[in-house]
């Protein structure tokens, strides 16, 4: 047994080597001439993630014994996050560590180097080794070590004591767009045949005769003359859509057929044929039934895990992304269930409630969520477990109720920061419009963005504990012994 755990652990040392510590400010090499800032906040937000209880985690991913050794977890991690933060490319983010000496700190660099930290090709697979899982600890890890000193644990004394609900959990769903074309039925068909065409050509085979006729000036000529006007009619849009599924048929019978024969696609072409065979059943079964509804409808086909999300909004009633669901509390932010299909997230609460229970040792005094939240068996769990459920009860309101507007008053905004966290994510960290285009990698940016939400809020933090003992040091003792804002 013990043999095979050392082999175990030589495989990993193979593939990746751990860091000998946690490097610290003073323990950056910092040329002749070059003078950093201890209080850059990029050292800061360095200093609040554990990097090495993270490092333990990312090691267990590399089982080989051969291969090149991995790039260290400080550096992945790190530079995800810097991509995060500011929206560069892959390129622009390696390029960006070689220039800029705290951001080298941050990624855990000995000292500044000026020439490029990795390949910017290694972000993909930097974005593949962190996913939503191993993020989701990280962030975990990082609000644990910021509650350390406010921890809402019970004392030992009161330990056999039932617990009392306490605390405020808020929250809330959105979505998280990709960047795609808004999608037309005419235009992904005629996608969807220029790449059948594409595969015909790849199989065919002088040798076996004359390439099967697509006539693809005719349908690109045919989709032209729908996609060029501004005003569609239902009629010529139906027209068009026909034409294009009769091209597409035609198509898929000469492809079924050189299969047949024994010829190979390649998997890149086997993986779009697959999803061209899907959306050709759904665009001929709406176009048959005069529907716009199908179950699992591809909106992509570059991308077909993508389902339109039906929002509601004014703006955009209907994006196309990622469905996900969080919680706030004491401030910080954790992702609580994501999903590229459409679901209901009342159904969720009470799973939500329950992971609270799991992290804190009891429940949540109230919970403040939206009004689509408020069905009968979520107010009657919370009734059950005396949880605070915000907003009006169901039904007519009774003549002779009370209302406490003061308290709804509040409740109203305090929820707010739920909204506030959705903006911030989306504006700032890259949640407003995902730019990945695999299904894990999309996971994974979403998943960043949450924790860039939380490394702010703990920098912020620290910030404002800095500017409290700056007053300190400015005002005499009297001035500021009462005031609210040592607390």
């Amino acid at each position: 047994m013990a043999k095979n755990v050392k082999k175990s652990c030589t495989k990993v040392m193979n593939m990746y080597r751990f860091a000998s510590k946690q490097i610290n400010f003073s323990d950056f090499n910092q040329p002749l001439g070059l003078t950093m800032n201890p209080n850059n906040r990029w050292i800061k937000k360095a200093e609040v993630i554990p990097w090495n209880e993270i490092e333990r985690e990312y090691a267990g991913l590399f089982k080989g014994k051969k291969g090149q050794v991995a790039k260290p977890l400080r550096l992945a991690l790190g530079a995800l996050l810097i991509q995060i933060e500011y929206g560069y490319s892959d390129e622009e983010t390696a390029l960006q560590i070689q220039e800029n000496p705290y951001l080298q700190f941050f990624c855990g660099m000995g000292g500044y180097e000026d020439k490029p930290p990795f390949d910017p090709s290694l972000m993909v697979h930097f974005r593949k080794r962190l996913t939503m899982e191993i993020i989701g600890k990280i962030n975990e890890m990082v609000i644990a070590k910021s509650q350390e000193k406010s921890s809402t644990k019970k004392d030992d004394d009161h330990k056999n004591d039932p617990p009392k609900n306490s605390g405020t959990m808020i929250v809330d769903a959105t979505c998280a767009p990709s960047n795609i074309k808004y999608p037309q039925d005419t235009e992904l068909l005629n996608e969807a045949r220029e790449k059948l065409e594409k595969m015909i050509e790849v199989l065919h085979d002088p040798a076996d005769g004359k390439k099967p006729r697509t006539y693809p000036q005719k349908a690109r000529k045919d989709y032209l003359t729908i996609a060029r006007k501004k005003k569609r009619s239902t009629t010529e849009i139906r027209k068009a859509v026909r034409k294009q599924l009769q091209y597409i048929k035609r198509d898929l019978g000469y492809v079924d057929s050189m299969l047949q024969q024994g010829k190979l696609l390649a998997r890149k072409f086997a993986l779009q044929l697959q999803t061209i065979r899907k959306l050709y059943d759904q665009q001929l079964y709406m176009y048959e039934s005069k529907t716009h509804k199908v179950a699992d409808r591809i909106v992509n086909l570059r991308q077909p895990y993508i389902r339109p999300i039906v929002r509601g909004k004014k703006k955009s009633p209907v994006e196309f992304g990622a469905k996900l669901d969080i919680s706030v509390v004491d401030g910080f932010t954790r992702l609580e269930k994501h999903s590229f299909d459409a679901y209901n997230e009342s159904e969720l609460l009470e799973e939500e409630i329950e992971n609270y229970r799991e992290r804190y040792g009891f429940y949540p005094e109230r919970v403040l969520a939206d009004k689509i939240y408020r069905n009968r068996k979520n107010i009657s769990f919370c009734k059950e477990q005396g949880i605070k459920l915000s907003g009006p009860a169901l039904g007519r309101p009774k003549k002779d109720a009370v209302v406490d507007k003061k308290q709804e008053y509040a409740d109203i905004c305090e929820r707010v920061e739920v909204e506030r966290k959705f903006s911030l994510a989306k504006r700032k960290f890259g949640m407003g419009l995902i730019r990945t285009y695999l299904q894990e990698t999309s996971k994974t940016v979403i998943a960043l963005s949450i924790l860039a939400l939380n490394l702010s809020k703990v920098f912020l933090r620290i910030f404002f504990d800095y500017v409290v003992v700056c007053l300190c040091l400015i005002f005499p003792p009297n001035y500021h012994e009462n005031a609210t804002f040592v607390q």
